[in-house]
C-alpha cells in the first residue's frame, strides 16, 4: 500500500486496505499555468474494504462498510454499505451485512 500523504488520510476501524492500493492526497491543478499543487484529505469509513490494486484520489470519502472492487479508480465520494467498482468507481449494489457471532472455546 502506498500512502502519498500530503494531507490527512483517516482510516476507520475494522478496515482492509489490500495490496498494491495507492492512496493519493495530492495532485496538480491542470488549469494553473504554474501547475500548482492541490491537496485534500482521504477518509475511509469503519468496516470498509478497498480491494487490491485500487487508486483513491484526493478529497475522497469512502462510506462505512463499503467495498471497493479490485483495480477500481476512486475519484469521488462513495456512499456507505455499497459495493462499488470500476474506473471511475461507481456504486453498483447494496452490501448486505449479516451479523455473525464467533465463539472461542
Amino acid at each position: 500500500v502506498v500512502f502519498y500523504s500530503l494531507d490527512r488520510i483517516c482510516i476507520g476501524s475494522q478496515c482492509v486496505i489490500s495490496q498494491k492500493t495507492y492512496l493519493c492526497t495530492g495532485s496538480h491543478d491542470i488549469q494553473d499555468p504554474a501547475f500548482g499543487l492541490q491537496t485534500a484529505p482521504i477518509t475511509i469509513g469503519n468496516g470498509a474494504w478497498v480491494a487490491t490494486d485500487c487508486f483513491v484520489g484526493l478529497g475522497v470519502t469512502i462510506g462505512a462498510n463499503t467495498v471497493v472492487g479490485a483495480r477500481s479508480s476512486v475519484f469521488g465520494d462513495l456512499p456507505a454499505a455499497r459495493v462499488c467498482l470500476g474506473t471511475p468507481c461507481r456504486p453498483r449494489y447494496p452490501r448486505s451485512l449479516e451479523s455473525k457471532t464467533r465463539y472461542i472455546s
